[in-house]
């Protein structure tokens, strides 16, 4: 008799199949997974946000040369025609500038920073010429490395830049 009790067949208890056993190499490969897993879970360190923002210097160098343009035009009334469109537009590059850093660190921009007054002394032409030249250079070096939100602004600087100091020549 096959397992019948009273009339009725028996069911047999089911098979369980074997766990499969872990092995060094199931082991090891999952270790090598966890730590890339980890460092996307992980919240990203920017090394931007560790390095003072590049834009902050262009601002500072944007309101030295509307002060050295302003400082210029008090020197030499006569020269308030050639150089006063260059103080503004200095001056509204300052304000973009720090704008688009309070923007980029998640702030409100801040009040425009007083104006440096260099010596009137020291506010020539050449020296406006060669001020605007450099920082049109810094700039256009800070747009090569710019995010595409950053780069036309820097970008516009750059070519402003370029421009009044071939018009200063």
């Amino acid at each position: 008799m096959t397992g019948q009790v009273g009339g009725r067949a028996q069911a047999s208890a089911p098979t369980r199949a074997p766990m499969p056993s872990l092995t060094r190499r199931a082991v090891l490969s999952a270790l090598l997974l966890v730590p890339p897993a980890v460092a996307a879970c992980a919240p990203s360190r920017s090394t931007q946000a560790a390095a003072p923002d590049p834009l902050g210097a262009l601002a500072a160098a944007a309101r030295a040369d509307a002060a050295l343009a302003a400082a210029l035009i008090a020197a030499k009334p006569d020269l308030a025609g050639r150089v006063g469109p260059l103080r503004d537009a200095r001056t509204e590059h300052a304000a973009a500038l720090e704008a688009e850093v309070a923007r980029q660190a998640g702030t409100t921009a801040a009040a425009a920073s007083p104006r440096p007054t260099p010596a009137t002394g020291s506010a020539t032409v050449d020296g406006l010429r060669r001020s605007i030249g450099a920082a049109g250079d810094a700039a256009r070096q800070v747009a090569l490395t710019a995010d595409a939100r950053r780069v036309g602004l820097v970008a516009s600087v750059a070519a402003c830049c370029t421009t009044y100091a071939a018009v200063l020549a």
